[in-house]
């Protein structure tokens, strides 16, 4: 059962005067400030059995192990702490009182906000625990952007998530939806953010990531989150950095041959760019909150895998995001890289951005925006669209008087740039059409969208094609998966 109302304090206490849970606390970056919190609620030593910190890259390497990359704040080394520490405690500890004990190790690779207040603090925070004594282990491995301007704020930050994740591990792992809810119990999404979350080991074999990443979107916990085409969660930050992104935004329910057209000539036309590097090139697709809305229910979490996982199996990365606006979209993207960024539009798009009434609120309304989304390095390109039978691009795009000097202005500066090989044949095709087909059973759609798109549909009952079938657990399918490979090497 959630408890929304206990503050940090008590739910340390609580940990403490629990003597099932014992563990290792090891915390790189901004203090020990997680382990603090265990010491200042009284009775620790029912809890800590260690509390280090290798701030000397040297001594962290010599304990830890080099990293490939060179660097410290990175999953990798989080992970390297929780297996050292976790192993550290069965080896010394489980003879003495393992039999009665569920151990836990907690782990953090941060940097803070430096003195100069110049760079970007984040950081890696995990646990491995067990639920059981001499039982197998779990991980649960948060990555969290810390936002508030004083070092000791964001210290004090990390020491409250910290007691957040170890007490939800313990108290809410029959319920991974509430442990995501808890994380941020004491703290405000403008004080820090959790960009990723990742869970793994036998209690949560059913759990599927993409929902409780989803969750953080949904709970405002971050304003993104990322898919990699194999459907594992990513932490934008790192899957981004030093990468041309480009992105097409839709509700891609289903994804069809027009926009298979639109992302493939897109993508075309941008590497073919000057300043792209098209090995460092990154094809997104984006799914915004707003288009997850089926109905006034709001998100149906079946229909939301489905688009994921037709969208991963097309090649694609996958972004959910809060970003209602395309500027605050780039806003957000050029954070992550110094590197050109792409956007694919249509003509709708296009006349939407173009639309002054969705930038009242600021001061400098249409300009403002466009400062952002037409930064240096970033370009729009825009897929021709059907209209009456004629087709409309760049050329025939129609603005108010007060308008039309600033598009052409941004056209001819290739700020906008039309997508030349389209397949005209594809342009009468409407997602809501295909969709209304589909759910009828009226012949035809198959021919509008990807050959494997039309099989996963008919295969699974997609979009509500009307059909049977056994619906299968996420993680029941991966250790079916797992079985039949298992079988298949020996």
């Amino acid at each position: 059962m959630y408890e929304k109302n206990i503050g940090t304090k008590q739910k340390a206490l609580r940990i403490n005067l629990d003597r099932r849970i014992y563990g290792s606390f090891a915390e790189i970056g901004a203090g020990q400030e997680t382990a603090a919190m265990f010491f200042k609620a009284g009775g620790s030593s029912g809890t800590i059995a260690k509390t280090m910190s290798a701030y000397d890259m040297t001594f962290s390497d010599s304990i830890y192990g080099v990293e490939e990359s060179g660097r410290y704040v990175v999953e990798s080394r989080l992970v390297k702490m929780l297996s050292k520490e976790f192993s550290l405690l069965e080896k010394r500890l489980a003879e003495k009182r393992g039999a009665d004990t569920t151990f836990f190790a907690f782990a953090n690779t941060v940097v803070a906000l430096n003195y100069q207040k110049t760079n970007d603090a984040h950081g890696w925070i995990g646990c491995r625990f067990q639920l059981t004594p001499q039982g197998g282990y779990n991980d649960v491995i948060i990555h969290v952007r810390m936002l508030d301007n004083e070092n000791i704020l964001q210290q004090q930050a990390l020491g409250v998530i910290g007691v957040n994740l170890i007490y939800g591990c313990y108290y809410y792992a029959k319920s991974p939806e509430t442990l995501v809810l808890s994380l941020m119990d004491d703290l405000a999404p403008e004080r820090i953010q959790i960009d990723m979350i990742r869970f793994s080991g036998p209690d949560f074999a059913d759990v599927d990531n993409r929902l409780m990443t989803l969750h953080l979107v949904k709970n405002g916990f971050t304003d993104a989150a990322l898919f990699g085409p194999d459907g594992q969660v990513l932490q934008p930050s790192e899957a981004l950095y030093k990468k041309h992104i480009l992105v097409m935004r839709g509700r891609l329910r289903p994804v069809t041959n027009v926009q298979m057209d639109m992302i493939e000539n897109g993508l075309k036309q941008f590497k073919a760019e000057s300043d792209v590097d098209e090995n460092r090139v990154v094809s997104m697709a984006e799914l915004t909150l707003h288009n997850l809305k089926a109905n006034e229910q709001g998100i149906d979490e079946k229909d939301f895998l489905d688009r994921v996982d037709i969208l991963c199996s097309m090649g694609q990365t996958v972004m959910i995001s809060n970003y209602l606006e395309y500027y605050k979209l780039v806003a957000y993207l050029a954070r992550l890289t110094r590197l050109k960024i792409g956007l694919i539009v249509g003509i709708p798009n296009l006349e939407y951005i173009f639309e002054e009434g969705h930038y009242e609120f600021l001061p400098g309304g249409i300009l403002e925006s466009f400062a952002t989304l037409f930064s240096r390095k970033v370009k729009l390109f825009v897929y021709p669209t059907l209209r009456d039978g004629k087709i409309y691009t760049c050329n025939e795009f129609q603005l108010p008087p007060t308008l039309e000097p600033l598009f052409h202005y941004l056209f001819r500066n290739d700020k906008i740039e039309d997508i030349r090989d389209y397949n005209e044949q594809n342009l009468h095709i409407s997602t809501d059409q295909v969709l209304e087909m589909i759910q009828t059973g009226e012949d035809g759609w198959e021919q509008m969208v990807p050959e494997r798109v039309a099989k996963q549909i008919k295969d699974n009952c997609l979009f509500g094609y009307p059909c049977e079938v056994e619906y299968i657990p996420i993680g029941q399918q991966v250790r079916q998966q797992q079985q039949e490979e298992q079988v298949a090497g020996s």
